[in-house]
């Protein structure tokens, strides 16, 4: 099984039958949204039917986007999942919808725009940390490592080999779930 599936199935019997749950924009739908009441939608990740695709970034950029990245978008339609690490909490950055698809690959197409100035290796950003912090995760589109990176400096300290190696040592909370 693929460790994201993992972790969400983890992430969805920890919470006991609960829903997750965020506020409900009435602009901002998703498939995963089961119900809302008062000012909340209450929701749980949702399997894409048809994988999000991220050609459109691959031809803007020239370059071939790494299978684990494509593979980590286009599996759920979901809110941001809370875990904790051996480095401290964190948020994985999920797919509400298609247009947060859409809003995804323009920001990757600026982010890669900001590395290739600074001579650094593309990445896309997978989760973000500390609330207060600038600090967020990254898959090196050329490797699949993990690294930890901020936005104006170089690549922090590898965090891991890869994607799944990754998700298969982190845990699920029951922290409110946020979009940082």
């Amino acid at each position: 099984m693929y460790a994201l599936e993992e972790f969400v199935k983890l992430a969805v019997d920890g919470r006991e039958g609960r829903l997750f749950r965020k506020p409900f924009d009435k602009e901002w739908r998703s498939l995963c949204e089961h119900y809302q009441e008062k000012n909340y939608s209450y929701w749980s990740p949702f399997r894409q039917e048809t994988p999000v695709s991220f050609a459109g970034l691959e031809n803007a950029l020239e370059v071939e986007i790494h299978p684990d990245i494509k593979k980590y978008y286009g599996t759920y339609w979901s809110g941001s999942l809370e875990a904790n690490s051996s480095e401290g909490p964190l948020s994985l950055i999920q797919l509400w919808n298609e247009q947060d698809h859409d809003r995804l690959i323009e920001n990757l197409i600026g982010h890669s725009l900001n590395k290739q100035k600074s001579g650094r290796p593309f990445t896309v950003f997978f989760a973000t940390t500390d609330p207060g912090s600038e600090y967020f995760l990254s898959i090196e589109n050329s490797t699949g490592t993990i690294i930890l990176e901020e936005p104006t400096n170089k690549k922090m300290r590898e965090i891991e080999s890869g994607i799944n190696a990754f998700l298969e040592r982190i845990a699920p909370t029951n922290r409110e779930t946020e979009i940082y």
